[in-house]
């Protein structure tokens, strides 16, 4: 077997007491642990170049081409699993210890590695505490000259089955790992901030140039198929559609949509239709400096507008120098061959947006036009699946029960032209969890997130599932990846604090929807739990004055219809919230 000698950056990573772990709950922590290698392990080691030679069960062994790379990335993956660990009682956490080390290995044909360099890491990560990291001196004297980190010198240490004594550097977990300022009279100089270590972007609502408002879904329409598209590129972070569009109308500094939406590139352009041809202009531009990475200029025929998003998209994976081989086709954004259909659709999901009464209606009209041109198209058949859904849950319609079995019957179509298509899994898996088949909803909303791992309405709906079903330790992380990608959605947060009440950690249940309330102050649900959180909390003024908010906000607000209505495999968990609300002294 042919073998190569180099030096490398190795990572090595294994889980504090895995075996306790999974001899008390080893279904949970097998499925928490496959959320986490996708949701956020995968994700950041390919962001800062890593390569994942092999899994050990409880752990991995990765190489990277430099060992600042590899503390960037360790340090990401311990503060995203403290996020994710905070609140969890310390037999439930998963806790990574981390060893890395710059040396020289042996690559063999399989890509395997072997040697030293893997040894001496290994043998640091055992002496690492739970959630650290350990660097050998080499490792460290690579880092600390281009990283602002603060490291503890563990002094020499005699490792196993290596010769010579290592010394060893441990690492602070808490912030990001930042490039070191520059001198004072360079940085007086340059006022650039530091941008986001992640290849990320926000695209912003292109500009409606037609000179017709009633063009305006068609420029919005363009946009947001692009940010679908983009979003299925597992090695970009990409803000969802909802949070770029709080700019839209507003005349934006770069940089500051930069900073607001941590991200580092922004992509904003116009779209000018008129008669059969159609105008669009885009330019990506680095929020670190305002500068253009790449701008273009596209005269077309409207049938060609498929075509047009699709350049737009892959001139952008090619300017961030993103690697795509393995999703290069999913990354067309054309649904349909019937430009008429299309349009219809852009009217409807424009529509479908609003989230209310008549422009559900409305929204189905669309949806239905263009789903009758074109039958083969299955967002608009999961976009027409999930407004039936919101009939039948706020009761806009005289049937409820029918309009779920035509939203399920939607759904189901979605899938069947295409079970590819991560918005119809989506909806499928969101009739799922309303039916009440958690395991079913899981498993389409997981297909969903693997096709599209930036789709923020997959990680909610997720974490929707996992709490309805009694996991909602598991649903936090779902919630909080969900939040990072859409950070303008405030609803985000009452399931959030949803998942925090039902752990019995209302005081942090209760600051999450104070959050929520000053953005939103006429939400009824938030109220309501916030007033269960403070009867639980013994601070019953304060429950009732919430409640009287409920009424001023929604009038007919009920809680049996909640009761009836919100999807809990067991029935009983909904009694906590009608327990905080007893201890109250409120009615039920």
């Amino acid at each position: 077997m042919s073998e190569t000698r180099k030096l490398a950056a190795i990572l090595v990573a294994d889980i504090v007491g895995y075996s306790r772990l999974t001899g008390a709950d080893e279904e949970r922590i097998l499925a928490r642990l496959r959320t986490l290698r996708s949701d956020l392990i995968d994700p950041t080691v390919a962001i800062h170049h890593g390569r994942i030679v092999k899994r050990t069960g409880d752990g991995a062994i990765i190489e990277f081409r430099s060992a600042v790379d590899a503390v960037r990335c360790a340090i990401e993956v311990q503060n995203g699993m403290a996020e994710r660990n905070a609140g969890l009682p310390e037999d439930r956490r998963i806790e990574f210890r981390v060893g890395i080390h710059i040396g020289d290995v042996v690559e063999e044909a399989d890509g395997d590695l072997m040697g030293d360099g893997v040894n001496i890491a290994a043998r640091l990560e055992g002496v690492a505490k739970p959630g650290a990291i350990c660097l050998s001196e080499d490792a460290y004297r690579q880092v600390k000259a281009r990283l602002d980190v603060a490291a503890s010198d563990l002094g020499a240490r005699a490792l196993k089955n290596i010769a010579e004594p290592i010394r060893v550097y441990s690492v602070e977990i808490g912030g990001a790992a930042r490039a070191k300022p520059a001198p004072q009279s360079e940085q007086a100089r340059s006022e650039r901030r530091v941008a986001p270590d992640k290849a990320s972007i926000a695209v912003l609502p292109f500009q409606n140039m037609s000179g017709d408002v009633e063009q305006e879904y068609f420029a919005d329409g363009i946009s947001e198929d692009i940010i679908t598209a983009l979003s299925k590129i597992s090695g970009l972070f990409v803000i969802a559609r909802n949070s770029s569009f709080t700019f839209k109308g507003k005349a934006v500094d770069v940089a500051e949509v930069s900073k607001k939406l941590n991200v580092r590139f922004v992509l904003e352009g116009s779209v000018r239709k008129a008669g059969g041809r159609v105008r669009i202009t885009a330019q990506l531009i680095d929020g670190l400096n305002s500068g253009h990475v790449w701008a273009e200029r596209f005269d077309r025929e409207l049938t060609d507008i498929f075509a047009v998003q699709d350049e737009v998209t892959q001139e952008i994976v090619s300017a961030l120098a993103l690697n795509i081989a393995e999703g290069d086709r999913r990354l067309s954004v054309q649904p349909t061959l019937n430009p008429e259909a299309y349009d219809f659709f852009l009217r409807g999901r424009e529509l479908w947006h609003h989230q209310n009464k008549e422009q559900n209606a409305k929204a189905l009209e669309m949806l239905g036009r263009a789903t009758s041109l074109e039958p083969n198209f299955p967002a608009a058949y999961a976009l027409a699946a999930v407004a039936h859904m919101r009939d039948y849950l706020n009761r806009w319609t005289e049937s409820p029960a029918l309009s779920m079995e035509r939203g399920y019957e939607m759904a189901q179509r979605a899938v069947a032209v295409n079970d590819r298509d991560p918005y119809a899994l989506w909806a499928l898996g969101s009739i799922y969890l309303w039916k009440r088949r958690h395991e079913e909803a899981e498993t389409e909303l997981a297909k969903a997130i693997s096709l599209d791992p930036n789709f923020a309405w997959g990680h909610l709906l997720l974490g929707l599932v996992r709490h309805y079903a009694g996991k909602s330790d598991q649903a936090i992380e779902c919630f909080n990846r969900a939040i990072a990608l859409d950070p303008y959605a405030d609803f985000y947060l009452h399931y959030q604090a949803q998942a925090y009440f039902q752990l019995g950690m209302y005081e942090k249940a209760s600051e999450i929807l104070k959050r929520r309330i000053t953005r939103n102050p006429d939400t009824d649900i938030s109220r309501v739990l916030l007033a269960a959180c403070l009867g639980h909390l013994g601070r019953p003024e304060e429950a009732r004055a919430e409640w009287r908010e409920v009424f001023r906000v929604n009038p007919s607000y009920s809680l049996e219809h909640r009761r009836q209505v919100l999807p809990y495999k067991n029935p009983d968990d909904f009694e906590r919230l009608i327990e905080g609300l007893r201890k109250a002294g409120l009615p039920e």
